[in-house]
Protein backbone atom coordinates (compact mmCIF):
# COMPACT_ATOMS: atom_id res chain seq x y z
CA UNK A 1 0.00 0.00 0.00
CA UNK A 2 1.26 3.48 -0.81
CA UNK A 3 -0.43 6.19 1.29
CA UNK A 4 -3.53 6.11 3.46
CA UNK A 5 -4.43 9.83 3.33
CA UNK A 6 -2.94 13.30 3.37
CA UNK A 7 -2.62 14.13 7.05
CA UNK A 8 -1.78 17.85 7.13
CA UNK A 9 -0.01 20.79 5.52
CA UNK A 10 2.58 22.74 7.55
CA UNK A 11 2.78 26.54 7.40
CA UNK A 12 5.60 28.30 9.28
CA UNK A 13 4.45 31.66 10.68
CA UNK A 14 5.70 34.54 12.81
CA UNK A 15 2.39 35.57 14.42
CA UNK A 16 0.71 32.33 15.51
CA UNK A 17 -2.29 34.06 17.13
CA UNK A 18 -3.13 36.10 14.01
CA UNK A 19 -2.91 33.10 11.70
CA UNK A 20 -4.98 30.91 14.04
CA UNK A 21 -7.66 33.64 14.12
CA UNK A 22 -7.64 33.82 10.32
CA UNK A 23 -8.18 30.07 9.86
CA UNK A 24 -10.78 29.90 12.67
CA UNK A 25 -12.68 32.71 10.93
CA UNK A 26 -12.48 30.67 7.73
CA UNK A 27 -14.25 27.86 9.59
CA UNK A 28 -11.43 25.61 10.77
CA UNK A 29 -11.40 24.32 14.34
CA UNK A 30 -8.40 24.60 16.66
CA UNK A 31 -7.57 21.04 17.64
CA UNK A 32 -4.61 21.81 19.88
CA UNK A 33 -1.67 24.08 20.54
CA UNK A 34 1.58 23.66 22.40
CA UNK A 35 5.39 23.65 22.49
CA UNK A 36 7.53 21.26 20.46
CA UNK A 37 11.23 20.82 21.09
CA UNK A 38 13.86 18.21 21.74
CA UNK A 39 16.19 15.90 19.91
CA UNK A 40 13.37 13.92 18.27
CA UNK A 41 12.02 16.95 16.38
CA UNK A 42 15.54 18.08 15.46
CA UNK A 43 16.17 14.65 13.94
CA UNK A 44 12.89 14.66 12.00
CA UNK A 45 13.20 18.16 10.47
CA UNK A 46 17.01 18.30 10.22
CA UNK A 47 17.42 21.54 12.20
CA UNK A 48 19.39 21.82 15.48
CA UNK A 49 18.34 23.62 18.66
CA UNK A 50 14.65 23.72 17.72
CA UNK A 51 12.13 25.33 20.03
CA UNK A 52 8.75 26.05 18.48
CA UNK A 53 5.08 26.37 19.24
CA UNK A 54 2.61 24.59 16.99
CA UNK A 55 -1.13 24.68 16.48
CA UNK A 56 -3.20 22.07 14.66
CA UNK A 57 -6.43 23.11 12.95
CA UNK A 58 -8.91 20.83 11.22
CA UNK A 59 -11.72 21.31 8.76
CA UNK A 60 -15.26 20.81 10.09
CA UNK A 61 -15.53 17.43 8.34
CA UNK A 62 -12.36 16.27 10.16
CA UNK A 63 -10.66 15.09 6.97
CA UNK A 64 -8.09 17.86 6.45
CA UNK A 65 -5.67 19.64 8.77
CA UNK A 66 -3.28 22.57 8.75
CA UNK A 67 -0.38 22.63 11.17
CA UNK A 68 1.02 26.05 12.04
CA UNK A 69 4.52 26.35 13.48
CA UNK A 70 6.15 29.42 15.05
CA UNK A 71 9.88 28.97 15.60
CA UNK A 72 11.41 30.57 18.69
CA UNK A 73 14.80 29.05 17.85
CA UNK A 74 16.26 29.08 15.35
CA UNK A 75 14.45 32.06 13.89
CA UNK A 76 12.41 31.39 10.74
CA UNK A 77 13.85 32.45 7.40
CA UNK A 78 11.71 34.67 5.18
CA UNK A 79 11.48 33.71 1.48
CA UNK A 80 11.95 36.33 -1.20
CA UNK A 81 9.96 38.05 -2.47
CA UNK A 82 7.68 38.29 0.55
CA UNK A 83 4.41 38.17 -1.42
CA UNK A 84 5.47 35.78 -4.16
CA UNK A 85 3.27 35.64 -7.29
CA UNK A 86 1.26 32.57 -8.29
CA UNK A 87 3.93 31.34 -10.72
CA UNK A 88 6.61 31.00 -8.01
CA UNK A 89 7.94 27.47 -7.56
CA UNK A 90 6.72 25.58 -4.49
CA UNK A 91 3.43 25.33 -2.65
CA UNK A 92 1.42 28.44 -3.54
CA UNK A 93 -1.95 28.00 -1.84
CA UNK A 94 -4.35 25.79 0.05
CA UNK A 95 -7.87 25.52 -1.47
CA UNK A 96 -11.09 25.27 0.54
CA UNK A 97 -14.63 24.56 -0.62
CA UNK A 98 -17.04 27.11 0.88
CA UNK A 99 -20.80 27.59 0.72
CA UNK A 100 -20.91 31.42 0.39
CA UNK A 101 -17.72 32.83 -1.08
CA UNK A 102 -18.69 36.51 -0.79
CA UNK A 103 -19.45 36.11 2.92
CA UNK A 104 -16.17 34.29 3.55
CA UNK A 105 -14.17 36.96 1.72
CA UNK A 106 -15.89 39.70 3.74
CA UNK A 107 -15.18 37.92 7.06
CA UNK A 108 -11.54 37.28 6.14
CA UNK A 109 -11.16 40.93 5.10
CA UNK A 110 -11.73 41.79 8.79
CA UNK A 111 -8.55 39.77 9.49
CA UNK A 112 -6.50 41.75 6.95
CA UNK A 113 -7.06 39.42 3.99
CA UNK A 114 -7.14 40.86 0.48
CA UNK A 115 -8.09 39.37 -2.86
CA UNK A 116 -5.02 38.38 -4.90
CA UNK A 117 -6.85 38.88 -8.19
CA UNK A 118 -10.62 38.93 -8.58
CA UNK A 119 -13.59 36.81 -7.62
CA UNK A 120 -14.35 35.00 -10.88
CA UNK A 121 -16.88 32.47 -12.12
CA UNK A 122 -15.81 29.35 -14.01
CA UNK A 123 -18.62 28.43 -16.40
CA UNK A 124 -21.77 27.50 -14.45
CA UNK A 125 -19.76 25.36 -12.05
CA UNK A 126 -17.78 27.47 -9.55
CA UNK A 127 -17.05 30.90 -8.15
CA UNK A 128 -13.34 31.07 -7.31
CA UNK A 129 -10.80 33.44 -5.81
CA UNK A 130 -7.44 33.60 -4.07
CA UNK A 131 -7.15 35.54 -0.81
CA UNK A 132 -3.83 36.63 0.73
CA UNK A 133 -4.09 36.48 4.51
CA UNK A 134 -1.71 37.14 7.39
CA UNK A 135 1.97 36.49 6.65
CA UNK A 136 1.24 36.33 2.92
CA UNK A 137 -0.55 32.98 3.18
CA UNK A 138 -2.64 32.39 0.07
CA UNK A 139 -5.95 30.58 0.48
CA UNK A 140 -8.03 29.55 -2.50
CA UNK A 141 -11.81 29.58 -2.10
CA UNK A 142 -14.25 27.70 -4.30
CA UNK A 143 -18.04 27.86 -4.16
CA UNK A 144 -19.77 25.16 -6.18
CA UNK A 145 -22.80 26.53 -8.00
CA UNK A 146 -26.07 24.61 -8.20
Amino acid sequence: MAIQRMDNVLIVVEDLDAVISFFVELGMELEGRGPVEGRWVERVIGVDDVRQEIAMLRTPDGHSKIELAMFHTPKAIRPEPKDAPANTLGIRRVMFAVDDIESVVARLHNHGAELVGELAQYEDLYKLCYVRGPEGIIVGLAEQLS
